[in-house]
């Protein structure tokens, strides 16, 4: 089966990753908020330590009798007595007093030693004020409290100093209070954490869910037409070069164009167009066979990769695809018809390559297209030969144009009833230096497939203007238009206003011809181009009507002169008695919407009698007058007129 390449994405964090390495940093973050909690309560616990001190040396100063022999070489003895009372409520449970000159005056039971260097270090910083207080904090539990703090501060009484007390201050209460408090903020900090951190969880999970979709997206996008969802060029070329890589026989490439379709997307607009492509991409995906693959190679250019190289079940296959895009499509409301030519190439009989094989069936499509649209055909090794003779021919047709190389032959349009010439069909005719005449069919067509048909168009206007103005009045002159020339608004109006400008042509001596596909759709701006030419003065006819497309709402909606029967009817009088009653009604019903009739394709007598019975107006075919260059018309002796 055939696969559109995978595109291929950089290396990401896998999800069980992604939560571990989310939930270590939960975790350092936890551990951070333990250390900063056991930090403020170290802090805590120190600063109640050295108030509880200051309580107990403010007091020794004032409730003290001769708080000054505290410090002395021998204490006096009724200040011993409150010392005891300082102690339960204070918290203080041992003490010992420096003189300022660092000698121990007085200590309790229970103090360890502190070495006489560091205790006179101590006492000389304090008491010279370079520093305030030492506190120390211990867990290691004494006789009286498991938590407990050494205090160093200087001692005062009536702004005087006495000396320097070490205290030691039992801590128990404060520490299991301050411990419950941790607790409890750890508590709070840890589930706030556990929180965040499952919330990160859920919305790293729906991160990863909203990136998965979309670089799916962009993987989609990256290989699909936006519009269709078919596979786009380079996605579609690299699916052929992978099945070219399998071997001959194993596959083919089917290119198919939509027939007429620019015309359809300029009339219709851009919306319905790609509202077209879309119906049409998904009638092919539902047409293939399961392991082909569809891709839009560009405006309506689309492909098919078909998972066989078997002819005959190819020749089915675009049979098929032909008949389902030929069915009708809604758009917008609006019932609408458009064709599709196919060219197949097949690997390994007509190229080893992808891009040569894409080649080929390419022209395989230019020949289905040549061939009358709406129909395929195999790619044949003649049809490069053919490629590079249309390619010359091309090339030659706009130096042709450029050099004003083309010229104009007329046929005479000859009044029913009296025989006389009335006027002239301007034609295109190419006299090649190397290749003589070349038909009109193959040159014209040439120029509508390569955008030279506005300019072959504006050139035939310009010198069938040029000549007309030249014959006698009151003959006219008309002249075809292409639906290209309608292709943008105004345009067409200009040109016609120059043409007659230049060449001095009377305007109501200019009949132009339009086409029923014209006016198929692209109703309104079809309308007001064809009412700003009526309003230069110029007569409008429809051509080869009764074929295609025809419709009565031409007739009335449309500002209309004259209506052109096709050659089929004229050609069908004799055989078919239900087609004089056709062309009895049309001349009917177009006398009475104010609008004569022409009939093409006269050649023999019983036709033209026949149709100025039917009451026709014009005639014209080869029995009237061949196309013939300018100074070989017949108006030249009108006394020799056919009759």
């Amino acid at each position: 089966m055939l696969t559109p390449t995978p595109r291929t994405s950089l290396p990401r964090l896998s999800l069980p990753r992604a939560v571990a390495l989310w939930f270590a940093v939960i975790v350092v973050a936890i551990v951070a908020v333990a250390l900063r909690l056991h930090a403020v309560a170290e802090r805590h616990l120190q600063e109640e330590a050295a108030r509880m001190a200051r309580g107990w040396a403010q007091q020794l100063g004032t409730v003290v009798p001769q708080a000054a022999s505290l410090f002395g070489p021998s204490p006096a003895p009724r200040a011993l007595l409150p010392l005891a009372g300082l102690r339960g409520p204070t918290g203080i449970y041992a003490f010992r007093l420096y003189a300022p000159d660092g000698r121990v005056s007085l200590a309790s039971e229970g103090l360890p030693a502190t070495a006489p260097d560091l205790a006179t270090q101590r006492v000389q910083e304090l008491t010279r004020g370079q520093t305030a207080q030492w506190v120390e904090l211990e867990r290691q539990p004494d006789e009286r409290a498991a938590v407990h703090a050494e205090v160093w501060l200087p001692v005062h009484a009536e702004g005087m100093l006495l000396g320097v007390a070490e205290v030691r201050v039992d801590l128990d209460e404060i520490a299991a209070v301050t411990t419950r408090s941790a607790v409890s903020a750890a508590s709070v900090t840890f589930a706030g954490l556990l929180g965040v951190g499952l919330a990160g969880l859920l919305l790293w999970r729906a991160y990863a869910r909203a990136e998965r979709s979309a670089r799916a997206r962009i993987d989609y996008l990256d290989q699909h037409d936006p519009l269709t969802g078919a596979l786009n060029r380079e996605s579609f070329v690299a699916a052929l070069r992978r099945a070219a890589a399998r071997g001959s026989g194993h596959s083919a490439v089917l290119c198919m164009d939509l027939d007429r379709f620019r015309e359809f997307n300029e009339w219709l607009g851009r919306g319905a167009g790609d509202a077209l492509l879309r119906q049409v991409a998904a009638r092919l995906r539902a047409t293939v066979r399961s392991g082909d693959l569809v891709a839009r190679l560009g405006s309506d250019e689309f492909a098919v990769l078909a998972d066989t190289g078997d002819a005959d079940a190819l020749a089915t296959l675009a049979q098929r695809i032909v008949e389902a895009l030929r069915q009708p499509y809604d758009v917008g409301g609006r019932r609408c018809e458009i064709g599709a030519s196919i060219g197949i190439a097949l690997h390994g009989v007509d190229s080893q390559e992808a891009d040569r094989l894409l080649q080929h069936a390419d022209l395989a499509l230019a020949r289905a297209k040549a061939d009358g649209r709406g129909t395929f055909r195999f790619y044949d090794a003649r049809l490069d030969d053919e490629l590079q003779r249309r390619r010359r021919l091309s090339a030659e047709l706009r130096d042709a144009l450029a050099t004003n190389a083309l010229a104009l032959h007329f046929q005479p349009l000859m009044d029913a009833g009296s025989g006389r010439i009335v006027g002239y069909e301007a034609l295109a005719r190419w006299p090649h230096p190397e290749r003589g005449w070349v038909p009109p069919a193959t040159f014209i067509a040439l120029a509508e497939q390569t955008g030279l048909i506005e300019d072959l168009g504006v050139w035939v206007l310009r010198a069938a203007c040029r000549e007309a103005a030249r014959w006698p009045a009151p003959l006219t002159v008309a002249v075809n238009l292409s639906p290209a020339q309608f292709r943008r608004d105004g345009a067409i109006a200009e040109f016609v206003s120059v043409a007659l400008r230049e060449s001095g042509l009377a305007p109501e001596r200019l009949e132009l011809e339009i086409t029923e596909s014209l006016l198929m759709a692209r109703t309104e701006p079809v309308l007001r181009a064809l009412r700003e030419l009526r309003g230069l003065g110029v007569s409008i006819a429809m051509d080869d009507f009764g074929t295609g497309y025809s419709s009565l709402a031409h007739l009335w909606r449309f500002p209309l002169d004259r209506v052109k029967l096709d050659r089929e009817f004229t050609q069908s009088l004799a055989d078919d008695a239900k087609v004089g009653v056709i062309v009895g009604s049309v001349v009917s019903m177009a006398h009475a919407l104010g609008m004569s009739v022409t009939a093409e394709g006269v050649e023999t007598e019983a036709q033209r009698q026949a149709l100025a019975a039917h009451g026709c107006d014009v005639l014209q075919g080869f029995l009237l007058g061949r196309p013939a260059p300018p100074d070989r018309l017949p108006h030249q002796n009108q006394d020799e007129a056919l009759v």
